[in-house]
């Protein structure tokens, strides 16, 4: 295949990028990648950490928001207890008495459930339609590798039940069978996108060349690139749904992590046929 850069369609190609043949098995983030339906998970999470998060001397108000806002990306992606321990050790960092990181996991989790739960409630009741909580394009990609016998699976850092439940009710778990894997509970720190993704290749008996991973936090565009396979940022518009716009930030982020190829959304299913299965 010949070496990519720039724009293709709507996906934005690394230069110098040569898409490789043979793709059986392909690997999605949830939240932001697939789902909508915990959009703004980020916000919530910074509202309780500026809360909590004592201000040092002299700290600017802005500049308090901007750490805060990347010591949770810099864990994006991992399961959300990671981020909670780094909030507690932070707090005694700055000299006051902090909370166990699963208190404040617990928290976090009440906090993003009020928001899920209006949501699921109008997505059972059809208003607005399960879809519109989908990433758009992203049911046709799925039909799409089910007819091409591509073996799909989620991985995500948020717990296995909360993945489960929402696949179901957005219509989606049919794709992905048993093939969806979070952490067990709030408190598992044993589990890990990397050796997920290890597990994924020795299963199949495939070489990492094989495996294509769609995401939007750090640790799924990190692990894949680093196994050997080929990463595809997401930079999904969560505050916009289905604008089809690029969340800039994202991009830059995850861009710079080393994905290959960007896209704001899967509606350009003609440009992903393109690179990987022409």
């Amino acid at each position: 295949m010949s070496v990519l850069a720039g724009f293709q369609g709507r996906l934005e190609v690394r230069p110098g990028f040569v898409p490789v043949a043979g793709i059986r098995q392909v690997v999605f983030d949830w939240d932001g990648t697939l789902s909508f339906v915990r959009a703004g998970w980020a916000e919530v999470m910074r509202e309780q950490w500026l809360e909590v998060l004592p201000r040092s001397a002299g700290e600017a108000e802005t500049d308090r928001r901007k750490l805060v806002h990347e010591e949770i990306w810099r864990l994006n992606g991992r399961p959300s207890i990671h981020q909670a321990a780094r909030l507690s050790e932070w707090v005694a960092e700055r000299g006051a008495v902090p909370e166990s990181a699963l208190d404040y996991e617990n928290e976090y989790q009440r906090r993003l459930g009020e928001v899920i739960a209006s949501r699921f409630s109008d997505a059972r009741n059809g208003l607005p339609q399960a879809d519109a909580w989908v990433v758009p394009g992203a049911r046709r990609l799925l039909e799409f590798l089910a007819t091409r016998g591509i073996t799909v699976h989620v991985l995500s850092g948020t717990q296995r039940r909360f993945v489960l439940e929402e696949a179901h009710v957005l219509g989606l778990e049919a794709f992905f069978g048993d093939r969806i894997y979070g952490p067990t509970g709030p408190d598992d720190r044993e589990f890990t996108k990397r050796a997920t993704l290890e597990r994924i290749l020795s299963d199949a008996g495939l070489p990492p060349s094989a495996l294509l991973a769609f995401g939007d936090g750090q640790v799924e565009i990190v692990e894949t690139k680093a196994l050997g396979g080929t990463a595809v940022a997401v930079a999904t518009d969560e505050s916009q749904f289905g604008s089809g716009q690029l969340d800039e930030a994202k991009r830059l982020r995850l861009m710079g992590l080393g994905a290959d190829v960007c896209l704001p959304d899967f509606r350009d299913l003609d440009g992903i046929k393109s690179l990987w299965f022409s």
